[in-house]
């Protein structure tokens, strides 16, 4: 009795790209991750470069045993492949979970992350000017109380530009009342959302892959109890 050789290099075949997507994952990571255009604010809440630097890993890691396990009909790779995955399945199932039922609480952490950097005024010029670059953009000014993070001096990135935005008088100019928190919360909520179809996509691959290797496992073991 011979092992299947379709399952074999389709198994071979959906490591190599499990191995490549890790490669991707990595690289793009790694350079978000030294790019000297992140944003010190976001940084602040949207920690996922460094989870998407070790998922990148554990991919390449994962998929070279896989690949070998394959070509080389070893079950000892195989079952470790397939336990990998499997961790990584219930990992993946327990984090879509915890997005979904934990916004409240994620709004709370972000609050908690921003109330670290207050009184603005006292922050380095580098995260101000980080700050000044997401009012702009978000139409907002401060981070959780509005203008009166900024202290006595509202910078000019606070101006109210966009009439059809919520608006307050200070030192008697308009500048948006809206605290910048709501902004990168609807930010993270968006992106969540893509995050989460990744995540359900990333899952049903990683069944497949454990369909396989099992099946491969399985024949290889019958194989050598047949020629014992």
């Amino acid at each position: 009795m011979a092992v299947n050789k379709c399952i074999k290099y389709l198994l071979f075949l959906f490591n190599l790209l499990f191995w490549i997507s890790g490669c991707i994952i990595l690289g793009v990571s790694i350079y978000l991750k030294v790019s000297k255009d992140g944003n010190k604010i976001t940084n602040e809440v949207v920690p996922g470069i460094d989870l998407l630097i070790a998922i990148g890993v554990i991919i390449m890691v994962l998929g070279f045993l896989g690949c070998c396990g394959a070509i080389k009909e070893n079950r000892c790779l195989l079952l470790l492949f397939f336990i990998g995955l499997l961790v990584i399945f219930v990992l993946l199932l327990a984090a879509g979970i915890l997005g979904a039922v934990g916004e409240d609480k994620s709004k709370e952490w972000i609050k908690t992350r921003f109330e670290k950097l207050l009184p603005l005024r006292d922050q380095d010029a580098g995260v101000q000017t980080d700050l000044q670059k997401l009012e702009e953009e978000g139409k907002c000014c401060g981070l959780i109380n509005g203008p009166q993070d900024w202290g006595k001096t509202v910078p000019s990135s606070c101006n109210c530009k966009d009439t059809a935005q919520n608006c307050t008088l200070t030192d008697g100019r308009k500048v948006y009342s809206t605290p910048c928190i709501k902004f990168v919360t609807s930010f993270m909520e968006k992106h969540a959302v893509v995050a989460l179809a990744i995540a359900f996509a990333v899952a049903v691959l990683m069944l497949f892959g454990m369909a396989f290797a099992m099946t491969l496992y399985c024949q290889i073991g019958k194989v050598n109890a047949s020629s014992a």
